[in-house]
């Protein structure tokens, strides 16, 4: 244990310290920690042995995905929205349900032995963008505003609107033997949707309640107030989970409401869960390397790898390039903001959530979504750079 934890220290400490200039490049954190998982694990060099099963990595996985949740969309400034012809609108509420259907129609064509409802689920769980394999393009100020602002807003509430679509496709996987299998999946994905929400709205109400009478009696100090909002998410996420809710959707609800209510304090309370967050997704990648694709390498069939490359091109980009018909962006930008959907944490999340459901196919669609997250962290990676340097040479 304490060689695993001294390599992965000493590599996170060079990294954090030489980031810029890796970055630079054609790499990114996700990347990185992947091929470092990769290289030093049991597949090859085998220095570097992780002791965690799937209930581990279950809930590392989890906690990452509640933290990205809450601090995405208490950072969502939903006034973009509407903002810049309604970018992130028409991604989400065009382009995504486009993608989900595209990407079912796809599994149809390539899965036929796989039934129409888990193909529908593969689609839901391949659907949500990860802001972090893209952070070349969203935080660079060279990209044109509009374009930075949309794929951020999209990737930050994607993943949590994705969260009812999936309950609601499991709950009928789960259900479909009862007499009224659609009523009784809706009643469940109420049920998880109502007590999840009302998690986050309650226990956020509170903790802005309290954090406001500190700050009226200046009871408050720097160093404490920085856990206040990391605390909540998981607060928000374990509480829902343990009433039956959903607790994606607590922290999702929790974090839009909050960033309403902390308002012009809420950039400095989410410095410390994005910091949370980081180490905890550099930890999910790290395993994701070492552990996760050796054991899912020899499931990897052609059908796989065509699935997966077709996620990300055609399945992604064309339900984004119908959602931008009409708007005053030129070809290649709108090629620029279709291609950069990379698919990361949710999916390796839901992935491992729909473990424990009754499929069939379950092997086919964990194999296809760890295809699609390692075929995306090594595209979108090293495309991310240049794309963006050419984009901003062509602009005048």
């Amino acid at each position: 244990m304490y060689q695993n934890l001294a390599l992965f220290t000493a590599f996170l400490l060079l990294y954090s310290i030489f980031a810029g200039r890796f970055e630079k490049r054609l790499l990114n954190g996700p990347l990185v920690f992947m091929l470092m998982g990769l290289i030093l694990g049991p597949a090859l060099l085998g220095i570097v042995q992780p002791r965690i099963d799937k209930d581990g990595l279950r809930t590392l996985a989890e906690l990452t995905l509640a933290i990205v949740l809450f601090s995405d969309a208490a950072n969502a400034n939903l006034k973009v929205l509407r903002a810049h012809e309604g970018l992130p609108l028409r991604l989400l509420l065009i382009g995504l349900p486009l993608t989900i259907v595209l990407g079912w129609l796809v599994g149809v064509w390539l899965f036929p032995q796989v039934p129409l409802l888990e193909l529908a689920i593969l689609a839901t769980l391949l659907a949500p963008t990860d802001a972090a394999l893209g952070k070349a393009v969203v935080t660079n100020p060279k990209v044109a505003e509009p374009v930075r602002e949309g794929l951020n807003v999209e990737s930050g509430l994607n993943d949590g609107i994705c969260v009812p679509v999936l309950l609601l496709f499991l709950a009928l996987l789960v259900e479909e033997q009862a007499h009224n299998p659609v009523f009784l999946a809706l009643e469940l994905v109420a049920e998880e949707l109502g007590i999840g929400a009302l998690c986050g709205v309650l226990l956020t109400v509170a903790a802005w309640q309290l954090q406001q009478f500190s700050w009226k009696h200046q009871w408050q100090m720097p160093v404490w107030s920085q856990l206040t909002l990391p605390g909540l998410a998981v607060l928000c996420f374990a509480t829902a989970q343990v009433l039956g809710g959903s607790g994606f959707i607590a922290a999702f609800v929790g974090g839009l409401l909050a960033g309403y209510l902390f308002k012009e304090q809420k950039h400095h309370l989410l410095e410390a869960s994005e910091e949370f967050a980081s180490l905890l997704s550099v930890l999910t990648w790290g395993v994701f390397g070492a552990l996760v694709i050796p054991k899912a390498w020899s499931s990897l069939t052609w059908n796989i790898w065509l699935y997966a490359l077709l996620s990300l091109t055609v399945v992604r980009m064309l339900p984004v390039l119908l959602s931008l018909s009409g708007t005053r962006f030129d070809t290649e930008t709108r090629l620029f903001m279709a291609w950069f959907g990379p698919r990361g944490l949710a999916t390796i999340v839901f992935a491992v959530m729909i473990i424990d459901y009754p499929l069939e196919a379950i092997n086919t669609l964990v194999a296809t979504a760890i295809c699609t997250v390692l075929l995306s962290v090594l595209l979108h990676g090293v495309s991310a750079n240049p794309w963006v340097a050419r984009l901003v040479r062509r602009t005048p």
